[in-house]
């Protein structure tokens, strides 16, 4: 589709008439005009289909949007001018990587405000017509709470589309980003009353939104909008529900066998055969080259900063980073990272790589030596596998719960202890901020959960970045940053956005 500016964006609506529904039928097919959609049931169906398309988009959950999380201390990236940019706070917002994170979040956003002005004039039964205008508000809703912290803060927010006047199309900031975390929460609760439970769905309609992700959004909101007992309360329903728990090994979590586990509440639905659908994010993050037999990008590396956070003993660390000498099964060969054959490339800033989503490449070769597209896609060039990237998964709110709880003084040793049991650690008592840090960053490390801005929001991003980050072997890969916090907690607005807002849009201060 044509890229154009957000704020202008035409009534074009990509649909699906002919992909499995297992897939979400997302695979765009045509651009209907205003003139002649909206009118039958199936367009309904197009229209909300349409809304999950983009969550494939490169520039979305494949890499683009994880940019902005290269600027934290766990990462380390094959060196690229701007990705050096992100990591030294010197971006402008008109970068290749990161302008488009911005168009793309607010092309979502109208998908679902078409859905939700148009759908209650079709004839439908109450129950489809029920969840498609849930699943339409709660992932407006996720889209604008990614913008929301990413690009708005107490002087400005960001701008809220009209959603009953789609030629409104010159909006301006909301006067905070306070503002916009209230329309986030109206949206998700609206979600979470028209949504059904995930076992509710049938496996056909597995990726679409449910009720619990609608309350997990929210208790991410109230984190941010520091509504502590709101997010108390909404992650005790989770909890409550009895729809989700742990699984018993941390390792599984990251296997395809388990894309829809009890742990399971929000991912990027993802397919090897299907090269339309799903996150390259694995092989974005596998060693660059593939070792010359699968063709990874090698962007994202663990530093030695994130590695040496874990106890020795936590389970965790092996089944989230390669270390020298690990053995790991490779395209059904046993295989040692980093040694003979496996030695990593020199773009490896750090001398780790990522183990969380290698998975998929496990499998071995088909009998005519190509790969299995069962679990990874043959086009190297769109390293798609059939593992789901997980975006909020029930841990995270586990440990949502144990800060907002620390928060209000309240003991969370039960949650942050739940945490550690699976990972082999002891039990805590009188766990403190410091310890939910540690868990948090060991738990979530290389998802996106966002590291960096759990540094901002915590106020630790200053000290946090003025320390270097190393190399395995302990050699200095980037120095001390500076991070002002009146000007960084924030990313700048793509300038190509502001020019076309005829003043609606104004910059972030300070970029």
């Amino acid at each position: 589709m044509k890229k154009i500016s957000l704020l202008l964006l035409s009534f074009v609506l990509l649909v699906s008439t002919s992909a499995c529904e297992s897939e979400l039928d997302v695979v765009p097919q045509g651009a209907p005009s205003s003139g002649n959609f909206w009118k039958t049931p199936a367009d309904a169906k197009a229209g909300v289909n349409a809304i999950y398309a983009l969550y494939s988009d490169d520039n979305m959950y494949g890499r683009g949007f994880f940019w902005l999380n290269n600027a934290s201390d766990d990462i380390g990236t094959k060196p690229r001018q701007n990705a050096e940019r992100i990591k030294n706070f010197i971006v402008d917002g008109s970068e290749s990587d990161t302008k488009d994170i911005w168009r793309i979040h607010y092309e979502i956003m109208k998908r679902c405000n078409d859905v939700i002005r148009n759908v209650p004039k079709i004839a439908l039964d109450e129950s489809t017509r029920n969840g498609m205008l849930g699943e339409a508000y709660f992932n407006h809703a996720v889209m604008h709470l990614e913008l929301a912290y990413h690009y708005g803060d107490d002087r400005a927010g960001i701008p809220i589309q009209d959603r009953e006047d789609p030629t409104n199309v010159f909006v301006p900031r909301a006067k905070n980003v306070a503002e916009n975390y209230a329309y986030i929460e109206a949206d998700l609760i609206k979600a979470a009353d028209l949504l059904p439970y995930f076992d509710q769905l049938t496996p056909d309609n597995y990726g679409r939104a449910h009720k619990t992700a609608a309350w997990a959004y929210l208790v991410r909101t109230y984190l941010y909008a520091k509504d502590w007992d709101n997010a108390i309360k909404y992650a005790n329903m989770i909890v409550a529900s009895g729809k989700h728990k742990l699984l018993d090994n941390f390792e599984d979590v990251f296997k395809i066998s388990n894309n829809w586990s009890s742990e399971y509440i929000w991912s990027v639905t993802s397919s090897a055969e299907n090269t339309s659908l799903g996150s390259i994010f694995p092989g974005v993050c596998l060693e660059d080259k593939g070792w010359g037999v699968y063709n990874g990008w090698g962007n994202f590396y663990p530093t030695k900063e994130l590695f040496d956070t874990y106890a020795a003993n936590d389970k965790r660390r092996s089944a989230t980073i390669l270390q020298k000498g690990d053995k790991f099964v490779y395209f059904g060969e046993t295989v040692t990272f980093n040694e003979g054959n496996h030695v990593v490339s020199s773009s490896n800033r750090t001398g780790y790589q990522f183990k969380k989503y290698m998975e998929p490449f496990s499998y071995p070769k088909t009998t005519s030596g190509g790969v299995d597209i069962r679990y990874v896609n043959a086009n190297g060039d769109k390293p798609s596998t059939a593992l789901n990237v997980p975006l909020l998964r029930y841990a995270d709110v586990i440990l949502m719960l144990a800060e907002a709880k620390l928060m209000k003084g309240q003991n969370a040793d039960t949650e942050i202890n739940m945490i550690r049991h699976r990972a082999g650690l002891t039990d805590l008592s009188g766990a403190t901020m410091v310890d939910l840090k540690r868990e948090r960053r060991c738990e979530l490390a290389g998802e996106w959960t966002d590291r960096h801005f759990d540094l901002v929001r915590w106020g630790d991003a200053k000290e946090t970045y003025a320390k270097p980050l190393h190399h395995y072997d302990g050699s200095v890969i980037y120095p001390a940053r500076n991070f002002n916090p009146a000007i960084h907690h924030v990313w700048p607005i793509p300038p190509d956005e502001i020019a076309v807002s005829k003043g609606a849009l104004t910059q972030n201060q300070g970029w």
